[in-house]
C-alpha cells in the first residue's frame, strides 16, 4: 500500500469522511475488522481533538491524514496548523472518578494510547502539529484474495 492522503477542513461533518477513508484503506490492507475499528476510533478522537482544541471549532482549518502500511505496521499521520498543546500535561484519567462524576469528553489521549500500539505528538509551535498513530497488524486470513 502506497501512502494515501486526505485533506479536509476542520468541520465535524468531515469526521465521517475521515472514518470512511481510514476504513477503506485498512480494508485494502486486509486488516482484521476489530483492529480496523480501533484504528478508526483513535483517528476519530485525534481529529475531534484537532477540531475542538487546535482550531477551536473554526471550520476553515486544514487537517491532513496520511495512511501507510509499513511492514507490519499501519501508520496514520495527522497534521494540522492550529494551536499546539503539551500531551505531557494531560494526566492519566481516574476512570472510576470519571464515571462516578458522569463526565463527558476528556478521554481522547487515553483512548488513542489504549487503542494504538504507538502514539506520538510532534509540534513546531506556530507552524504545524503532527499526531502519529501506529498499529501492529496481521492480515485477516478470511479477507485475503
Amino acid at each position: 500500500m502506497k501512502t494515501s492522503k486526505l485533506k479536509v477542513k476542520s468541520k465535524t461533518e468531515n469526521l465521517s469522511v475521515i472514518r470512511d477513508f481510514v476504513s477503506s484503506h485498512a480494508a485494502e490492507a486486509n486488516i482484521e475488522q476489530d483492529i480496523v475499528e480501533n484504528i478508526i476510533l483513535a483517528v476519530d478522537e485525534a481529529c475531534t481533538n484537532i477540531i475542538k482544541h487546535a482550531y477551536h471549532s473554526v471550520p476553515d482549518g486544514e487537517i491532513i491524514i496520511k495512511l501507510k502500511l509499513s511492514g507490519k505496521k499501519f501508520v496514520v499521520t495527522i497534521t494540522d496548523y492550529g494551536n499546539s498543546f503539551s500531551p505531557d500535561k494531560i494526566p492519566e484519567p481516574d476512570l472510576q472518578k470519571y464515571y462516578r462524576q458522569k463526565k463527558v469528553g476528556g478521554l481522547g489521549m487515553y483512548l488513542m494510547k489504549t487503542l494504538m500500539d504507538n502514539v506520538e505528538y510532534r509540534s513546531v509551535p506556530g507552524k504545524y502539529n503532527e499526531v502519529l498513530l501506529s498499529k501492529n497488524i496481521k492480515a485477516d486470513k478470511s479477507n485475503v484474495r
